[in-house]
């Protein structure tokens, strides 16, 4: 018995099912280039009022600051004296009981990032950031979950 003609079909079967995988992760990883951030909000308890917070966005990257969602993009070397983060700066300073800042953070843009932080903190406003990598497009939601 023979079975030369059994294993080349084999060896077809197996080699139709692997490019059948490449191409489907290739197609899965393509899809996969957005990032959605949802801000999980948590209910704080205090005298029968809610007291979460919300969430307002930036990103810093090797150009400089995008605000969200108006996406206005404000130079790194501007940071300081641009009148549109002024004026967010000062809306999170007079609301920092109701609001605070998510900072995406992309690899070129630590620099500008250690900038935005030394201005944020300065005025007591809270922060949280988080490392993205380069091509990835955000896509920022909020979610308000009510503590039980």
């Amino acid at each position: 018995m023979d079975l030369f003609p059994f294993l080349s079909i084999l060896a077809c079967t197996i080699g139709a099912l692997i490019l059948l995988i490449i191409v489907m992760t290739t197609q899965t990883m393509g899809n996969q280039q957005k990032v959605k951030i949802i801000a999980k909000q948590e209910g704080d308890q205090k005298q029968g009022q809610d007291q979460s917070k919300s969430p307002r966005y930036l990103e810093c990257s090797e150009k400089g600051v995008i605000l969200y969602p108006e996406k206005i993009t404000i130079p790194s070397a501007q940071l300081k004296q641009n009148p549109a983060l002024k004026t967010l700066l000062d809306q999170l300073s007079k609301n920092r009981d109701k609001e605070y800042l998510i900072v995406a953070v992309r690899p070129g843009g630590i620099d500008t990032f250690q900038t935005l932080r030394t201005l944020v903190e300065s005025r007591g406003i809270d922060i949280g950031y988080e490392p993205f990598e380069d091509g990835l497009q955000l896509n920022f939601e909020t979610e308000l979950t009510p503590q039980l």
